[in-house]
């Protein structure tokens, strides 16, 4: 089945649930078992059942079988937010004396992980040019344990060679761990283009209306181990009710994201006309940076991109625009129905220096009308084109 169709079927079990479509919150901690020999059964670990809230529930379990679906996953593992999706995944496959290559575009939260929680726990982390490809091979060590991918960039947009990337990983045994949550399972195949663990953060498009925190975990049989007890230690379960959420958002997923990009497409081409504005960085757009990897790896795009000023505006110059604006809320996420914009630094690379030298915002555009958020963008730059 395609996979529109599966976002409306899958992780549905009528008959289970007294015809009800949706699969109820569940919100439990003990799960009782039938019998003494279940029970034992469990402790040996040959129990193929919920035995504690925190393992699971009929929430996870429908949702985990959606994402199996979408994203073509033996396992996956649904937690409490994206940030814990990826501290698990990097913990599940790393020990002290490991090394890491983590792409130096990354979200800063993981950045923040790596270079604390690891750097405690004895990892090295060497951070890469998001453009490298197949010249990663060159930073890879002995010890080399993981590469980490994020395509596009979490600012900055770089669209990753990632197969190039994947096939020197595996020639030496190393595994490739990627954020996949701009794609979205939609519009990125991330096992065909080499990625071994996946990660989204649910709280962006597949809950799409900025009301919960979920991450989750894909991977196929070989990976699934360590995973699992990874995420047993932690203990980094999400509630029924948020996985009842997860799962409505998905429902209508498909659907979100095609107006979302038809209303971003139509923002960045406005944007690129401005006078203001020296670059926009959307992977759809023609002519933006990383457009010909975005349209071999990528059947469709999302609405987040960024755009880098010509130059950087006073401060007063940069709060008259981001205080003027009605539509463009001002806040961290993304993936919502409403529109976002945030400006932000690149002052934390290290292997690269991103090329504009004027401010960099990031955008995210919601389904409100294309013709009322140019509108309110349009105000802006007049306000911060006023202001000194």
């Amino acid at each position: 089945m395609k996979k529109e169709t599966l976002l409306a079927t899958s992780g549905s079990a009528p008959e289970d649930h007294g015809g009800v479509v949706n699969i109820p919150a569940y919100r439990a901690s003990t799960i009782l078992f039938p019998n003494l020999a279940s029970f034992e059964a469990a402790e040996r670990g040959e129990y193929h059942r919920s035995t504690y809230g925190r393992y699971g529930t009929p929430s996870t379990e429908a949702l985990e079988d959606t994402i199996n679906k979408l994203e073509g996953a033996d396992h996956s593992i649904i937690l409490s937010s994206g940030m814990a999706a990826i501290a698990t995944s990097l913990l599940a496959f790393l020990r002290s004396g490991d090394h890491l290559l983590m792409v130096d575009a990354v979200y800063g939260p993981t950045r923040r992980f790596c270079d604390q929680a690891l750097k405690r726990s004895g990892v090295e982390t060497t951070y890469y040019d998001p453009l490298i490809g197949a010249g990663i091979a060159s930073l890879i060590k002995e010890n080399t344990k993981v590469i980490y991918v994020e395509s596009p960039g979490s600012l900055t947009f770089e669209v990753q060679d990632i197969p190039a990337i994947a096939k020197v990983a595996h020639e030496k045994g190393i595994i490739v761990i990627g954020d996949s949550t701009w794609g979205t399972p939609l519009y990125m195949d991330s096992f065909a283009l080499g990625i071994d663990v996946v990660i989204h953060s649910m709280t962006k498009y597949m809950g799409g209306h900025s009301d919960l925190m979920m991450g989750v975990i894909s991977s196929k049989e070989q990976h699934f181990k360590p995973l699992q007890q990874t995420y047993r230690h932690l203990g980094g379960c999400p509630s029924g009710d948020n996985c009842y959420l997860a799962q409505r958002g998905l429902r209508s997923m498909s659907a979100r994201l095609k107006q979302h990009a038809e209303n971003a497409m139509i923002v960045a081409k406005w944007l690129k006309a401005r006078p203001e504005v020296e670059e926009v960085l959307y992977p759809a757009l023609p002519g933006a940076p990383g457009h010909e990897l975005w349209k071999r790896d990528f059947t469709g795009a999302t609405s987040l991109f960024a755009f880098a000023l010509k130059t950087k505006p006073s401060h007063a110059a940069l709060a008259a625009l981001i205080d003027s604006l009605e539509l463009f809320g001002l806040g961290y996420s993304w993936g919502g129905y409403e529109s976002l914009m945030t400006p932000f630094s690149t002052d934390t690379r290290v292997a690269t220096k991103w090329r504009y030298s004027g401010q960099g915002l990031r955008i995210h555009v919601g389904l409100e009308h294309p013709d009322d958020l140019i509108r309110d963008l349009e105000q802006g730059f007049k306000r911060m084109g006023a202001t000194s």
